[in-house]
Parts: structure tokens; sequence; C-alpha cells
């Protein structure tokens, strides 16, 4: 695309200038366009947006070291270019309500999760196996001044679903698509780096209730061992035939007068269901422990999934301005949020999750643009994976570690440097990795991968 000669020349540059992390996102910021390219380049995309075509490039890169506990310490640098086209129909074809959007991913680096940490709540929502790949590809189509939207194609689910505006503040991926989807659907279901065929149908009944449901292809790869990101090669799998997974949820959205300030809130309840078969996490067949040596060792198989989730968001103070016209506006100030989460524990290995922080901006005397937070998750090893954490023991004779819970803590402080610049320093604490598993460098494995501190740089450009 035309911008890629421009995100490469600027990562280049920031790279030798500062020695750190960069992000080049999509086209947005005006006050930033004039200092991350030439002009004849900005009237060029400007030209394009007003018929209709929105060409966008994005950078999203990471500095992480672990310090601490994991299976080992280092740091590590990733990166994640991101391409995109967003076509208005309506301005191209006379397409009332219509729009296509696509997007690419060019991914390098290791991961520091899968490399470090071994953990279940990826450090970085970025972390992935470096490869080209097809992300997002889907038409979507407006009705009645915008309130029912209906989208099909190849798309993800983490944006809309299971989500909140607070926790796009924090790194760590569960903040984005939640540990308890990514571990117990197949393939980690629809969200980076992989998307799936789907149809989604968003309708506003009211200003203040909107009902969302979608369903999508089942696995986001075809079954088998290894990463399902190598089993989607280049995200062009395009799987249909897989058994369906169905999400729906209502947000209810509210405003609390205190002092005469609205303080907006939502609330937003929802389920999903998937049709295919998963693995039992204790019991094979024949009714005998995964662990017993006098069983086959292969799990049953059960028909079915399922999960219920709720989002709470509310803000709790919001700073009164005045802008130049004598009106009263607000800044975002305080807000938190919540979530929590539920699946069956027999075919699952998290069955309860909840989440929950804090997110401040606008109250950094002269960075009225700065934000900073701290967020807290917990993921609960299922019953019955822990039950077999303790057949493993009874069998081997050995004191192996029972997995008991995955818990992490993040602080985050994001600095707005320039216009569509973001330079965000981070730390988070990661509670038994992946609930406390035996550490792969322990011959009797029988210790548990240590408890990881973890700092982290990363650096947003938006264009």
């Amino acid at each position: 695309m035309s911008s890629l000669p421009r995100a490469v020349g600027l990562v280049a540059y920031l790279a030798s200038a500062m020695a750190t992390t960069v992000a080049y996102a999509g086209a947005k910021d005006e006050n930033a366009a004039e200092w991350l390219a030439p002009k004849w380049l900005n009237d060029a995309h400007d030209a394009l947006a007003t018929k209709g075509l929105n060409f966008g490039a994005t950078y999203i890169g990471d500095n992480i070291t672990n310090v601490s506990g994991g299976t080992g310490r280092g740091a590590i640098h990733f990166g994640r270019f991101d391409f995109s086209v967003d076509a208005d129909l309506e301005k191209l074809f006379g397409w009332t309500g219509g729009r296509f959007f696509a997007n690419t991913f060019q991914i390098y680096g290791r991961g520091l999760s899968r490399n470090y940490v071994h953990n279940l709540a990826t450090i970085s929502e970025i972390e992935a196996l470096p490869d080209s790949r097809l992300y997002n590809a889907y038409f979507e189509q407006s009705f009645y001044n915008n309130r029912i939207n209906i989208r099909a194609g190849q798309q993800a689910a983490d944006v809309e679903f299971f989500d909140s505006e607070t926790d796009d503040l924090f790194i760590n991926g569960t903040f984005g698509w939640p540990a308890i989807k990514a571990s117990n659907l197949p393939a980690g279901g629809p969200a980076p780096p992989i998307a799936v065929p789907g149809l989604r149908v968003k309708a506003a009944l009211s200003d203040q209730i909107t009902v969302f449901g979608a369903v999508f292809n089942g696995s986001a790869a075809a079954p088998g061992d290894g990463d399902p990101q190598l089993r989607d090669n280049h995200g062009l799998a395009y799987r249909i035939n897989d058994p369906r997974w169905v999400i729906g949820q209502v947000r209810f959205d509210y405003d609390i007068d205190i002092g005469g300030r609205a303080l907006p809130g939502n609330f937003t309840p929802g389920g999903w269901r998937h049709y295919g078969e998963f693995d039992d996490q204790r019991f094979t067949a024949q009714g005998l422990s995964i662990a017993d040596p006098n069983g086959t060792g292969i799990a049953a198989k059960l028909r079915g999934n399922w999960g219920i989730f709720a989002v709470f968001e509310q803000t709790l103070y919001r700073p009164a301005l005045v802008t130049e016209k004598g009106v009263s506006a607000s800044l975002p100030g305080v807000t938190a949020f919540m979530r929590i989460a539920y699946s069956p524990p027999d075919r699952n290995l998290i069955d309860l999750y909840m989440d929950s922080g804090i997110g401040v901006s606008g109250l950094v005397p002269g960075r009225p643009a700065d934000r900073f937070g701290v967020a807290v998750a917990l993921m609960r090893i299922s019953v019955a994976a822990r039950s077999l954490d303790r057949d493993t023991q009874f069998f081997s004779g050995l004191p192996s570690p029972v997995r008991s819970n995955e818990t992490l803590l993040e602080f985050i402080y994001e600095a707005h440097i320039k216009p569509g610049w973001l330079l965000a320093p981070y730390f988070q604490y990661v509670f038994r990795p992946s609930g406390g598993i035996p550490n792969p460098n322990d011959p009797g494995r029988i210790s548990r991968i240590g408890d990881a501190a973890v700092f982290g740089l990363t650096t947003t450009v938006r264009y």
C-alpha cells in the first residue's frame, strides 16, 4: 500500500532517534498528520477519503522484560504492522449505508508469554507468531438511520462483545479478549490475530438499549496439534463448515446525576453457546481418569459448550470544563469497569473469570490527554482440571503442583507526547502462571513456575 514506505521510514527514524518501540496507526488525527507525513501524501490521502476510500497503516511494538519468575529472565522486542482500507460505499457508488473494511497484519518478533512466562493472560495483546495475515474482511450495511447494522464476512468478536471502553487502556491481552474465551474456545476464538467468517447484527432499540447478536464459524483454524496460527496460514483458511459459535448481549446505558453532572454508565449481560465437541477435563470415555495408567489417557468428548458473562462500567468522577463558547462540557475523569464470566467446569480449563480496573484521564496538570490506570484479572482453573492434577499426584506418587488460579495485576501510564504519538510504560505481575503448572526447568516436575514480574514500554503513533 502507499502508506508502507512512510511507515517503514518512520519506524527507522524513531528507532534511531529514541531506541524505543513505536506504533504507527490509522489516519484520524489531522494534527498528527502534519508531522507524520509530507503534505503531498496527506493531500492524496484526504482526496481519496473524500471519495470514500480511507487508507490507514499501523505499526504496534512492545519492549518487554521479565525480571523475575516465569521460566526465564530476559527482554523481548516484537511488533505488528496493520494496513487497512475503509470504503464508504455511499460515497463510492451511492450505496446508502454500505461499508467495506479490510486489514492485514505484518507480525514479527517473539512473544514474552510463550517464551518466558507461559501464562494464560498474554502479557501483550499484540503477541503472535511472525506472519503476514489477513485479519478483517467484511461488508457492513446500516438501516433506519444506523439504528440497525449488519456485518458479514471475516471478522473478530473482541471489539464489541464482552468489552468495555476503560479496559482498552491496558496492555495485557485478557483486557481485550478475556482469557476464559481465549483458553476455552477452539483455536482461541475470533480475536487477534485470527478472525473468522461470521454474521453480526446490532440493533439500537432505544437511546439506552442496544442488542448485539452474532454467529461465527466455530473454529479459527483446522483441527490439529500446535499453535492455531500455524493451522490458519496467513489468515486465508476462511473456514465455514465447523460447528457454529453463537454469542449475544444487551447493553443498557444510563446516567447518574450527581451534583448537576451526568455520570454515564452501562451494564451488559450476555451469553454464548458452541455446538462442537470439547474434551472432558478429567475423564476418558470409559469413565477413568485421564491420568490413570490403566486407561486410554484420551479425554472423553462432550457435546456443546456455553458461557455467561456480564460487563459493568461506571464513570466515578467527571470534572467540569468550560469551552471557549462558554458551553459546559466534561472530561472523561475517572472510570471503573468490572467483568465476570462463567463456563461449565467439566469441559473448560477456566470456569470462572473476573477482572476489574480503574482508568483516569484529564487529571494530570498540564497534560489533559494523559491517562493512567490499574487493573486486576483472575482466571480460576476449573474443578475438573484441578481434580486431574490430584489424580496425577495419586497415580505418579509425586507431589506435583495442583493448579488453582492465575491472577494478574497491571499498572500503566499513557503519555501523549505529540498529537498522535503515545508512550506507555507499564508493569505487570503474574501470580501462579497458568494456575501453577510444573516448571519445565525442574527435572522432577515438582515445583511450579514462579510468579513473574514484567516491565514493558509501548509507543503508539497515529496518523
